[in-house]
């Protein structure tokens, strides 16, 4: 199939991360490098090495036209960035001066109808960022009618899940889902028509696929664990994110690991695990200007918060302490 062209990759919220880790400089790490717009700003603000990490071998091909004019400066690996720690020791940097997250979709997957991330586009039903394993038509096809319902609501938080699964179920003994558009079609049957400035009503469920079909969320806990394994004291954490669910997940693990989460009991005494191993900086999610949405919208949604790496040693934690939707623990095996 020939690929459609390319839109325009735009890094969101890239100016307050280098303006807080000025002078920029060392090792980082960009573990969603996609179009490679943060790691480029890095090394132009001064990093003498960035580690980008992808998992979709179309953004590293596309990367090859332009990464050899950074030399040995840009190192690029396939994978995902919840093996980043590995990934850093393979690459002879365990000890980082920063890491850089994008979660989730990225533009060029979205502006290619034959990846079947949009349901603006007619494609195939796939949504695979890696290309390999399980689709989202083998989920649409294949869940039961709870199952399906489960996995629209709690990774979706789409209120009409058990309306739009077993509508799924009804429609497919006809026929398989296997286009993007045939999906987006049978949801906008189902749901009111969305009031100016609301989202399409086939948001909510194709974020849900597309989370479910790449382990999303478990990639998310993996790689902030890792990240504080191989941070160096002093390194900077920066996780940019686009809707409730991943913001949730990043605001309590570093709430936990800043010490700011909140004890049972003031008089408890402190555990190893209470012990703080970054600071908060800043203290809230940073959100985008007027003047970044209105030149790149996609990053109305974007929420940025960042962190600075602390002495104390990494340590192990618990999944459920993040209140992970329940099959995104049993996916974890917590």
């Amino acid at each position: 199939m020939m690929m459609a062209p390319l839109g325009p990759h735009v890094p969101v919220l890239l100016t307050p991360i280098l303006a807080a880790a000025a002078p920029v400089s060392g090792t980082w790490l960009d573990g969603t490098f996609g179009g490679g717009g943060y790691a480029r700003a890095l090394l132009d603000a001064g990093a003498e090495r960035v580690i980008g990490i992808d998992r979709d071998p179309a953004a590293l091909a596309l990367a090859a036209a332009w990464a050899g004019d950074f030399g040995t400066r840009l190192d690029l690996r396939s994978g995902r960035f919840g093996d980043l720690a590995r990934i850093a020791v393979e690459a002879e940097a365990p000890r980082l001066s920063g890491v850089v997250l994008d979660i989730g979709v990225s533009s060029m997957q979205i502006d290619r109808p034959e990846r079947g991330f949009s349901f603006q586009k007619d494609g195939p039903l796939d949504m695979r960022m890696e290309q390999a394993g399980p689709s989202a038509a083998d989920l649409v096809n294949g869940l039961g009618e709870r199952e399906l319902a489960d996995l629209l609501f709690q990774y979706g938080e789409e209120r009409a899940s058990r309306r739009i699964a077993r509508a799924i179920v009804a429609d497919r003994r006809n026929a398989p889902f296997e286009t993007t558009l045939q999906l987006a079609g049978l949801i906008e049957r189902l749901l009111p028509r969305p009031k100016p400035g609301q989202p399409h009503a086939a948001t909510r469920s194709f974020q849900a696929l597309r989370i479910a079909v790449n382990d999303e969320l478990g990639e998310l806990v993996r790689g902030l664990a890792a990240a504080e394994e191989v941070l160096a004291p002093g390194g900077w954490l920066a996780v940019v994110t686009f809707h409730s669910l991943e913001d949730r997940i990043v605001k309590r693990f570093l709430q936990a690991r800043s010490g700011a989460a909140p004890r049972a009991s003031r008089h408890a005494p402190e555990t190893a695990d209470a012990v703080p191993r970054f600071a908060l900086s800043p203290r809230k999610a940073v959100l985008p200007s007027e003047a970044e949405v209105l030149a790149n919208p996609r990053a109305r949604s974007a929420k940025l918060r960042m962190a600075r790496r602390l002495e104390a040693p990494a340590q192990p934690f618990d999944p459920a302490a993040l209140v992970l939707p329940e099959i995104a623990l049993r996916g974890m095996g917590a």
